[in-house]
């Protein structure tokens, strides 16, 4: 029977794995810095992704897929990693977390938007509700307040700028890689080009020099084992998986994510943030549910990431 389901408990101990990493990359940020603890992060992952997935020779690749959606992994996870780093308290990382669960109903925005195929009307409240979800836990216990929003966003406009950056750019990533990849995946180059770019920019940064110690060191770990390790085991599961399972479950990643986050983090979040988690959650799900197509298969963006 574990024979018959170990590639689905691969792809749901990957989910798992990936909804960890907000809080990880918080922690050691909070150690290294915004920049040089990104840095290490993805270089650390980098090796381990070497070994567990391998590095396919760049020839294998198209040329267009190596540019178009290196600079676009690249970008995303930029966004991501500093977003999450230069956030002003732990609390105001989970919501970068929250914005960044809005890319599952913006891929599918642009899936639309470039498709001549008919539209079910639900799709677009659905996708409000995704925004509005967001909007909400932003604004804080007040509940949804546009005055409260932009003053929380005042706050720190930089990371909710490379936040919802981020959110759209893999939006891009999932809708066009998929055509040029050719059913490859280089993500091992593109998280060492990532890496690769986090240090330049350490460089010519004003960030102290980091102190490496036995604690950092093991949280520093523990985020690769998180990144390496979520996309090797989703390679499995997607190998003999049950595919409409772990997509559906992929869906519940931002509950996941925050409650994970709020655990490694240890902070309390309020009753309002987890019902704008939730309103991003259910959008997501609707969006999917509306616009899939065949339902024996998983939606694109699932064989990219969770």
């Amino acid at each position: 029977m574990f024979g018959d389901h170990k590639y689905t408990l691969a792809g749901c101990v990957a989910i798992l794995l990936w909804s960890t990493i907000v809080g990880l990359i918080r922690n050691v940020t909070e150690q290294l810095g915004p920049i040089g603890g990104a840095a290490m992060i993805y270089s650390v992952s980098s090796v381990l992704l070497v070994l567990f997935v391998g590095a396919p020779k760049l020839k294998s690749f198209s040329t267009k897929y190596l540019l178009l959606g290196g600079f676009l992994f690249v970008s995303y996870e930029i966004c991501l990693s500093l977003a999450l780093g230069m956030a002003n308290d732990r609390v105001q990382a989970v919501e970068m977390g929250v914005i960044n669960y809005l890319w599952p109903c913006l891929t599918v925005l642009l899936a639309v938007l470039v498709s001549n195929k008919p539209v079910n009307k639900l799709l677009y409240p659905a996708l409000a509700l995704s925004f509005v979800g967001v909007a909400w836990t932003v604004s804080g216990d007040q509940g949804l307040s546009a005055a409260q929003l932009m003053a929380n966003v005042q706050t720190n406009p930089i990371s909710y700028t490379l936040a919802l950056t981020g959110a759209f750019l893999w939006a891009v990533y999932c809708n066009i890689t998929r055509r040029l990849a050719d059913g490859k995946n280089a993500i091992t180059w593109f998280f060492i080009a990532t890496a690769l770019a986090l240090w330049v920019k350490y460089a010519f940064s004003s960030e102290p020099p980091m102190v490496l110690n036995a604690g950092v060191s093991v949280d520093l770990l523990l985020v690769a084992l998180a990144m390496g390790g979520g996309y090797a085991l989703w390679n499995i599961g997607i190998i003999g998986g049950n595919m409409i399972f772990l997509a559906t479950l992929s869906y519940f990643t931002p509950v996941f994510s925050t409650f994970l986050s709020a655990m490694i983090l240890d902070i309390e979040l309020t009753t309002s943030f987890w019902q704008g988690v939730i309103m991003v959650t259910v959008a997501s799900l609707l969006c999917w549910w509306l616009t899939r197509e065949k339902p024996q298969q998983a939606p694109e963006w699932v064989e990219e990431s969770a």
